[in-house]
């Protein structure tokens, strides 16, 4: 989540505040990206990351899941940014900002609702992932708690009780996420369905 906001804010920001050349194809190429399904990003990824020598760490999941993120917050990201008036950019320069306490001070609290929705999409994102932390590390010890929701399948059967007990402790963080942020989810769900 921390990655795909790190590199996907500011990505937003500079496509939505400024004319880029090949700026469509840029947010066409994010749209596909968001309509791979991610077993087809498997076996080129999981080349990559064995040249790489980053299998069996953290740092493979958090790539792929990254990868996957940084576009849907670029796509919601970037109408804020457009929207957010030109003049509050102006008056942060003429009282002495430059474009980084801009972009810090002005930006991202204009877009709060938005920044909080990406941020908890980006989360859940990263909380159900199974596929890339089950083929990018072989070692349990490595895998997030979501992956180890198999160990209860056994030879002889499935231990049930213990399946719906894991899956309700695993769903607490996401119930407690949404009980807080609830307005600015849904806030930022709905900015800019409606044009006046």
């Amino acid at each position: 989540m921390t990655l795909s906001l790190v590199i996907g804010i500011p990505a937003a920001y500079g496509m939505g505040r400024y004319k880029l050349k090949g700026g469509k194809i840029f947010l066409l190429t994010f749209l596909v990206t968001q309509m791979l399904p991610a077993s087809l990003m498997l076996t080129p990824m999981f080349l990559t990351y064995n040249k790489m020598g980053i299998l069996n760490t953290f740092l493979a999941p958090a790539l792929s899941i990254a990868s996957g993120s940084i576009p849907f917050i670029v796509i919601t990201l970037r109408p804020y940014f457009k929207d957010v008036p030109t003049a509050l950019d102006d008056a942060a320069r003429i009282d002495g900002c430059g474009v980084y306490k801009s972009f810090f001070y002005i930006m991202i609290p204009a877009i709060k609702t938005g920044v909080i929705t990406v941020m908890t999409i980006s989360f859940l994102h990263g909380w159900n992932d199974l596929v890339y932390s089950m083929t990018f590390n072989t070692d349990a010890r490595m895998r997030p708690l979501t992956a180890n929701i198999h160990k209860f399948q056994f030879k002889y059967g499935t231990r049930w009780n213990c399946i719906m007990a894991y899956g309700a402790i695993l769903v607490i963080p996401v119930v407690l996420i949404f009980l807080f942020l609830q307005k600015y989810i849904v806030g930022g769900l709905t900015a800019g369905s409606v044009k006046e």
